[in-house]
């Protein structure tokens, strides 16, 4: 039987192998594997195959309507009519909220980033004999596992 978990890089994993070894695991049966975070920043733009649910275009497009709204209706005063006012007002209802975006994006969700929650750094992967599946499995949340998979 396996047994895959994922653990913080902490003394506590190096505990909980010591305790394993203790319990009759062999020393041969587990591997622990340290994991690469992600360092890159995530791509502003989406494409067509990859989206991460970030829409710099939302903001815009509501803005951009209702400039054009109001370019419009202070065109028929002005002179060179409602179109062009109409257009101008878009554009720029769209640049402003596409600039909103890309602000928030970058100064408020870049904090969040950094701050959320716990990371797995290792993942541990364990053989051993089914009569020892529970034990192994109590000894891992024992330890702060922060999930644990077991494969017949």
């Amino acid at each position: 039987m396996q047994i895959i978990s994922t653990f913080e890089h902490s003394s506590y994993l190096e505990l909980a192998i010591t305790a394993l070894e203790k319990e009759g695991v062999k020393k041969d049966s587990i591997l622990a594997v340290p994991l690469i975070n992600r360092v890159e920043e995530r791509r502003l733009f989406d494409t067509l195959h990859r989206a991460d649910g970030i829409s710099l275009f939302d903001k815009g497009a509501a803005i951009a309507t209702a400039f054009s709204v109001i370019g419009a209706s202070v065109g028929f005063i002005l002179e060179w009519g409602p179109i062009y006012w109409g257009l101008i007002g878009a554009a720029t209802g769209f640049i402003l909220g596409f600039i909103i975006d890309y602000i928030i994006f970058k100064v408020v969700h870049k904090r969040n980033r950094v701050v959320k929650g716990k990371k797995s750094e290792v993942v541990l992967v364990l053989e051993c004999q089914k009569e020892l599946a529970e034990k192994v499995e109590k000894v891992l949340w024992e330890y702060l596992a922060l999930g644990v998979a077991k494969i017949e």
